[in-house]
């Protein structure tokens, strides 16, 4: 298992992307716009370490976030096999919240309720039962 990021929504991209670079010192590293789901998605890192990463998600739609409680994302971490993971984790009492339906990506939540996105390593595994017909529980 690999740690990937750590994800922190943004109210204002422009004074997120001076404080975190311009002032933090960390580098964008890459960005991922969707005009279908109206949203920017940047990474950023420091000099020269892109292996601690930190997402800036900015939706495009005014949104309120509060004191911090909607802020802050998600972890990440990419693993060999999704399904195996997430079989251990069902196994072990975890509520699946975001079944691997298309062999890549699950979300579940610690026992404190963050949120943990697991990303298959490479390709998207085939998709395979009981997997890709479960539906999403709760919120992730």
């Amino acid at each position: 298992m690999k740690y990937l990021h750590t994800m922190v929504r943004i109210k204002n991209l422009e004074e997120s992307l001076d404080f975190y670079c311009n002032k933090l010192g960390l580098e964008e590293l890459r960005r991922i716009e969707s005009e279908k789901g109206r949203f920017s998605l940047i990474f950023l890192a420091g000099p020269g370490d892109s292996s601690a990463q930190i997402e800036l998600t900015y939706n495009w739609d005014e949104e309120e976030l509060g004191n911090g409680s909607r802020n802050f994302g998600h972890l990440a971490y990419a693993v060999n096999n999704i399904y195996e993971v997430c079989q251990r984790l069902s196994d072990g009492g975890v509520v699946i919240n975001r079944p691997p339906r298309d062999g890549h990506m699950a979300f579940v939540r610690s026992p404190d309720n963050i949120s943990i996105e697991i990303l298959q390593n490479g390709s998207a595994l085939e998709p395979i039962e009981p997997w890709k017909s479960m539906e999403n529980v709760g919120e992730w």
